[in-house]
């Protein structure tokens, strides 16, 4: 249902508070002014204080919340009317907005026909309003409500935008609200008095603005390649065959390919995993956004769940895109025991959008032990595939080794014994061979060698205590669990 729908259904019914989450304060306005019709509306906001809703004149300049809602309620100005709060969450932890709120809830339960709908982009509500709130999100546009947009502004500017630029254009564009698409598109005709592909940066710079400053999702610049990786073959090689249905998903839908889902990296710490991640992104050809789950947790009553579901559907409109989950069972451990009724909340909100979803956003979860994870997780229909990934072998490392000096000292790569190196570094992690390198390379830069040796990494080699020197219990026993659960190797 849209929210026109939900908001029409909920005043019907008689709930008392509606909490619009949503940055498009003009676009909620003519909503609520469609829905209501004739009826009498007030409102409050931090810039003018009480006014009329419908007229836009102030009624009490300047007057706080908190006495526009005790005059409301005490004198029954509310009764037969509804009233729009702005800017509300400045001021949702005053105990008297608060009483006043509950009271005039309490009223319109009791029988008073009137309605209070609160507009914000910020969802915050004390725990003594839980009960008495309703929470509505204004969806972002669809590709053809975007279009439709485009178009309209172009005609009304006298500008002329080819039907390929257009389409690329309304997919570029989801995720950003009307008020940013119609700034963008301003700017774009600003800038040359035409539309061209070029106006498609634009709209990039936009979307890793809107995702920096969500706080919660971070847009992830892709460098690295499938080249990059040293091993992990046989996950290399399914993420090829996804990557072909991701970039033609909709005749792969039409084909019957059922929409893919994503894919679980567990395993040893410093072996690729986040790499994967960032090398997945670059091979579907679509952004790559980063959850942090620290950030979902929130404060105030519903905050954390409103965070998750903000972050969803930030991932949704933004689609296609790989959404990259990385520790996932620091956000998910305990559930089944330890964990907060917040955390299996997220849980279960979390679980659920996995079943459930259709859009082109592909998950890429990491976990470095996957054990501590509740099973539900590992239920076939959440991921399309869960990978266990392990120490390099010696190929593996032989091609890292490879990786990481051509990448420093190309020069110096036909003259170092590879193989030998990939002999002497058994139980290290991608993340040891690396560090190996870097040291190698530090050291004769210092001792003013022309060329890193095979002798200054054997050396580097020496001085380096690898990860399976130092988790050897730990790893051992990962290792089989691993194996008892039975998870595709990542490698060959």
């Amino acid at each position: 249902m849209s929210i026109k729908t939900d908001l029409i259904s909920y005043i019907d019914s008689g709930f008392p508070i509606m909490y619009i989450n949503s940055f498009e304060e003009t676009k909620v306005e003519g909503l609520i002014r469609e829905i209501m019709g004739g009826r009498k509306g007030l409102e409050w906001n931090g810039a003018k204080g009480f006014c009329d809703f419908g007229k836009k004149s102030v009624l009490i300049p300047d007057q706080p919340l908190a006495e526009t809602l005790s005059m409301l309620c005490s004198e029954k100005e509310l009764d037969r009317k509804f009233l729009v709060i702005k800017d509300a969450h400045l001021f949702l932890d005053d105990p008297k907005v608060i009483s006043c709120l509950k009271e005039i809830a309490i009223h319109i339960n009791e029988g008073w026909d009137s309605s209070v709908i609160i507009i914000s982009p910020v969802l915050k509500f004390p725990k003594e309003l839980e009960k008495y709130i309703t929470i509505l999100e204004m969806e972002y546009p669809g590709e053809k409500e975007i279009s439709a947009q485009i178009t309209a502004f172009a005609e009304e500017q006298g500008a002329d935008i080819d039907s390929k630029l257009l389409e690329d254009m309304s997919i570029a564009f989801k995720g950003l609200t009307e008020f940013e698409i119609d700034n963008i598109l301003a700017s774009a005709l600003a800038d040359d008095g035409m539309f061209t592909r070029q106006d498609l940066n634009l709209i990039h710079a936009q979307k890793s603005q809107m995702i920096m400053k969500s706080g919660i999702l971070e847009m992830i610049p892709i460098k690295e390649r499938p080249e990059d990786i040293g091993g992990l073959e046989n996950l290399k090689e399914w993420l090829t065959r996804k990557a072909k249905v991701y970039q033609s998903i909709n005749k792969a839908l039409d084909y019957g390919v059922d929409m893919p889902k994503g894919v679980m990296i567990a395993g040893v710490p410093g072996c690729g995993k986040s790499l994967c991640a960032k090398v997945t992104a670059q091979m579907f050809g679509v952004p790559l956004l980063r959850l942090d789950m620290g950030k979902i947790m929130g404060k105030y009553v519903g905050e954390s769940e409103e965070n998750m579901r903000k972050a969803i559907a930030l991932a949704e409109a933004i689609s296609p895109c790989v959404l990259w989950i990385d520790e996932l069972e620091k956000a998910f451990a305990g559930v089944n025991g330890t964990g907060s009724e917040v955390t299996v909340r997220l849980f279960g909100t979390f679980l659920t959008w996995m079943q459930e979803k259709t859009s082109p956003s592909f998950v890429v979860a990491t976990a470095n032990d996957i054990t501590k994870l509740p099973p539900e997780l590992m239920r076939k229909g959440r991921f399309d595939e869960i990978f266990y990934v392990g120490l390099p072998n010696t190929s593996e490392r032989r091609k890292i080794f490879e990786i990481h000096i051509k990448k420093r000292r190309k020069q110096d790569l036909a003259s170092i014994d590879l193989n030998a190196l990939a002999e002497q570094t058994k139980g290290y992690s991608g993340a040891d061979v690396e560090g190996v390198v870097i040291d190698a390379v530090e050291n004769a830069f210092v001792d003013g060698s022309p060329s890193v040796t095979t002798e200054y990494i054997t050396r580097a080699i020496k001085n380096t205590h690898s990860l399976s020197e130092l988790m050897k219990d730990s790893l051992s026993e990962l290792s089989k669990k691993y194996e008892d659960m039975h998870f595709k190797s990542a490698s060959r």
